[in-house]
């Protein structure tokens, strides 16, 4: 009897493939037969399934915002069984930062991605990249309800504060990549910002 293909983990093989060699060569450099023998199949069954390498690199893009959501919610749960909207906050920030290999593939190739969708059309419209007030809004929301419950400095502004917070995990990040600041510096930046932030009577 045949053995039954299961596409779906099969199509999740390819993209994680694709992010690897993306993080070793930069994204610009990544071809599908590159891919193909990454992921240890043939390039004729990457094309099967992306037909293209713009939609692989889609599917990429897709793979990495999936990636991310877990990885802020392992973070979240394994610093508190029930966490509160400072640990959630930190999670989310801290997670992007390119403190291991995992986080580090994450920033350079997100990174890559959106310098590449300057001159690609396709990637542009992803809302993955063309809506990054979503981030903004998740911790704009974060922030609210911190504020509502008295956890915060009393006059925040939840969305300018979420904005700076993004800018600064952005740049932090950056630096990290480029050897100008150690992951542990960086962490301790971000953190000054949060206590900054948090500061209300009641702490999270």
């Amino acid at each position: 009897m045949p053995k039954r293909v299961d596409h779906a983990e099969r199509r999740t093989q390819i993209a994680e493939a694709l992010v690897r060699v993306a993080g070793r060569r930069g994204l610009h450099a990544v071809g599908m037969r590159d891919v193909a023998a990454e992921a240890g199949v043939s390039l004729r069954l990457v094309q099967y399934y992306f037909e293209t390498k713009e939609k692989l690199l889609l599917a990429g893009l897709q793979h990495l915002a999936v990636r991310f959501g877990e990885r802020v919610t392992a973070r979240a749960q394994s610093a508190d069984a029930a966490p509160g909207p400072r640990a959630t906050v930190e999670s989310l920030l801290l997670v992007s930062l390119p403190t291991d290999e995992e986080s580090r593939t994450f920033h350079l190739v997100y990174t890559s991605y959106a310098v590449l969708s300057v001159t690609e059309p396709a990637l542009a419209a992803q809302p993955f990249l063309q809506h990054p007030g979503a981030a903004e809004d998740i911790l704009t929301d974060l922030l609210r309800q911190a504020s509502a419950a008295g956890l915060t400095t009393p006059g925040l502004d939840p969305r300018l504060e979420a904005s700076s917070l993004l800018a600064l995990s952005a740049g932090l990040g950056t630096s990290i990549l480029v050897g100008h600041r150690t992951p542990d510096s960086a962490t301790t930046v971000l953190r000054h910002q949060l206590d900054r932030i948090f500061a209300g009577p009641a702490r999270s």
